[in-house]
């Protein structure tokens, strides 16, 4: 067989046989961007509905690329839209947006017939980023954390936390000072960067015997950012 061939687009009359060959490809292709995205995802965890959208993406846009053929501008703009409709009505992570767009690529090398290529880029892509996650590329080594200490009103709270922080962390830095519970006590909220050794416990306690026991939360600084 010439292996040339097979990267040539479908061209000729479009037959029922080359529509299901092609959009059972994409759907290979999905599952493939599907597996990828559950390695990469084993340790933080992922969503069954999640997986299945990005398995199904792939063979729905091609599905609109054959039925809007006549026009490849419009028919790839339309499968785009609609593949992305899903997440501008939530909010996700760059990571998911990456591998939608991943699987619509997949999905119209299909719609407009170069299903070796399409095979290819799957496997490319897919294989880079298997290998970034096992080399932990673009992996923050020292993680930052946001902590919240509650102090009454009455208490002299001014460097109060310092020696305590700068024995368990990096860096730190008051970020926020805000009032609560009608003004009886002040939320101090801090970044900070834990030293490799630190244990969090021990800083948690160490804290809590200087505001009175009052609430200590430790949260990551990446997630208090989506929620805001």
């Amino acid at each position: 067989m010439n292996l040339e061939a097979l990267f040539n687009q479908i061209g000729g009359i479009m037959t029922v046989g080359s529509s299901l060959l092609m959009v059972a490809s994409a759907l290979v292709m999905g599952v493939l961007v599907a597996l990828v995205y559950m390695f990469v995802c084993r340790k933080t965890g992922y969503r069954k509905d999640v997986v299945m959208t990005f398995a199904f993406i792939p063979p729905i846009v091609c599905a609109i690329i054959l039925l809007v053929g006549n026009n490849l501008v419009y028919a790839l703009s339309m499968g785009g839209i609609f593949t992305l409709v899903r997440w501008r009505s939530q909010q996700t992570s760059q990571q998911d947006l990456t591998y939608t767009l991943y699987a619509v690529a997949a999905g119209a090398a299909c719609g407009i017939g170069f299903v070796a290529y399409g095979f290819l880029f799957t496997v490319v892509i897919g294989a880079a980023m298997i290998l970034l996650d096992l080399v932990k590329f673009g992996e923050n080594k020292s993680t930052t954390l946001r902590l919240r200490v509650t102090v009454p009103e009455d208490l002299n709270s001014e460097g109060l936390f310092d020696e305590v922080l700068a024995k368990y962390t990096s860096h730190f830095q008051l970020i926020e000072v805000k009032t609560s519970n009608f003004g009886s006590l002040y939320d101090m909220i801090y970044m900070i960067r834990l030293k490799p050794e630190a244990s969090r416990k021990e800083l948690v306690d160490q804290i809590r015997t200087k505001n009175g026991n009052l609430n200590v939360v430790l949260t990551l600084f990446e997630i208090e950012k989506r929620k805001k």
